[in-house]
């Protein structure tokens, strides 16, 4: 190779590893947050301090803090009186997280009183008048503190919200539109005007029972398939949209041939129909995007898990594809640990996409969230990019490589990541050959990240 392509090869890349300076992490731990043992919400706020993520998504149900939420008949009281409710878990995540500089995005959500449906259930016709009531509570309760909301979980999924579907069409849509709008008039009347309000919170896949997010998306901004607004139908007011882009064990390169759904590896998907209905004047312009809730899911889970390098490889590689992504704002990491095995044929039917097992024991994925690394073949050589968490300035990371066959560690050179922690570095490629990076902290703590194979994708 002449010399000028060798360094060339060799040379860092410095304002692409800083192309996405705008995106930050949101971290979801939902057992240990809302858990009555202050020392387990402790341990997990402090962890997540540690890792230098600054934002926790926490979805705040409606009947876990509503009175009487299990009669059908709905009791007497000021619905928009934020004494009539029990807040008391929601308000120890909300200051604890506040003591160590970490935000909240709040997610106000079903299931629901039952005295606030129409059929009498959780999830089935939840009233939006009633709903509108209940978010002026929520920000009287919360406004000064909070300045991330969105607006329902997973509202295209029939476990939150239902019916999806109504003599064969998806319903969901419809009926989401307008829980979203009165959330809206009741945020701007409880002095919460200039706060972020962000819809969406879609599931990636949709089915005969799931309307799928880009369908979801259509019905909830009165656009058909070609993307024409129906007459008298407003522009929907909203900041942001929210999608959960989970994969499935094919791994962040899978890409549904349901044109409808979007997982991590078809971002642009989204991208494509939120522009579209930009043009179509349904919603703003180049509308943000937020992964408010991702991760891999590793063995034992016998359907959806991989192996603890795959997770570690996987999830580092969809972080990567949502920074390249200039629309993605935020993007998550789903669960610290995983969910408590259940009895019965379906033992792991939760969710094992923690950085930890359901017994607090680290995975691979531990090491490997705070020191992500990818290394991408390109042609005749491998395109290393990562991040340091918490990254205080620019610092110094140590790359290392290790030959096929070989058990020893080289050291491939040092680089410095730019001030928000990511970095990047094009090298030679070598068949068999595997990365890892090393940091040191500026408090002398030594960290080593995962070894990482080079992949070649588009």
């Amino acid at each position: 190779m002449p010399l000028v392509a060798a360094l060339a090869l060799l040379a860092v890349s410095a304002p692409g590893a800083q192309a996405r300076k705008s995106q930050f992490t949101i971290f979801e731990a939902a057992r240990e947050l809302k858990s009555h043992d202050g020392a387990v919400r402790a341990r997990a706020l402090d962890e997540i301090e540690s890792f230098g993520v600054h934002w926790i998504r926490v979805v705040l149900y409606w009947k876990d803090v509503a009175p009487q939420p299990g009669d059908r008949s709905r009791p007497d009281f000021d619905q928009t009186d934020p004494a009539a409710y029990d807040w008391t878990s929601y308000e120890r995540i909300v200051q604890e997280a506040a003591a160590r500089d970490i935000r909240v995005m709040l997610t106000v959500s079903g299931p629901v009183p039952r005295w606030a449906t129409l059929t009498g259930g959780h999830v089935d016709y939840p009233s939006p008048t009633l709903f509108r009531r209940f978010m002026k509570a929520v920000g009287r309760q919360f406004g000064e503190r909070i300045r991330y909301w969105s607006v329902w979980n997973e509202p295209n999924h029939p476990e939150f919200l239902g019916p999806q579907y109504r003599r064969g069409k998806p319903y969901s849509p419809r009926l989401y539109r307008r829980l979203f709008r009165n959330a809206r008039r009741a945020l701007d009347r409880t002095g919460n005007r200039r706060d972020r309000l962000i819809m969406g919170e879609t599931a990636p896949r949709g089915n005969r029972n799931v309307v799928a997010p880009l369908a979801f998306l259509r019905g909830s901004l009165c656009l058909n398939k070609r993307y024409k607004k129906r007459r008298r139908c407003k522009r929907l007011d909203a900041d942001g949209f929210a999608h959960h882009p989970y994969t499935t064990r094919s791994g962040p390169f899978f890409v549904s041939r349901r044109r409808d759904d979007v997982t991590i590896g078809s971002l642009g998907r989204l991208e494509r129909a939120l522009d579209r209905a930009g043009r179509a004047r349904a919603i703003r312009r180049r509308m943000p995007i937020y992964l408010t809730e991702f991760g891999i899911q590793s063995k034992p889970d016998p359907r959806y898990g991989v192996g603890q390098k795959r997770q570690a490889e996987y999830r580092a590689i969809a972080e990567r594809i949502a920074w390249r992504r200039g629309r993605v704002r935020a993007f998550s990491q789903y669960l610290m640990r995983d969910d408590l095995p259940r009895s019965g044929a379906d033992r792991y039917g939760g969710f094992e996409s923690g950085l930890r097992r359901s017994n607090g024991r680290k995975k691979l994925a531990y090491r490997a969230f705070r020191l992500p690394m990818v290394a991408r073949r390109t042609g005749r050589g491998v395109r290393l990019w990562g991040l340091v968490r918490p990254a205080d300035g620019r610092e110094r990371v140590r790359l290392e490589y290790r030959n096929r066959r070989s058990r020893k560690w080289r050291r491939l050179g040092f680089d410095r990541t730019g001030r928000r922690g990511y970095w990047s570095r094009t090298t030679r490629y070598r068949r068999g050959r595997t990365y890892r990076v090393r940091w040191e902290s500026p408090n002398g703590k030594r960290y080593r990240g995962s070894r990482t194979r080079a992949i070649r994708w588009r």
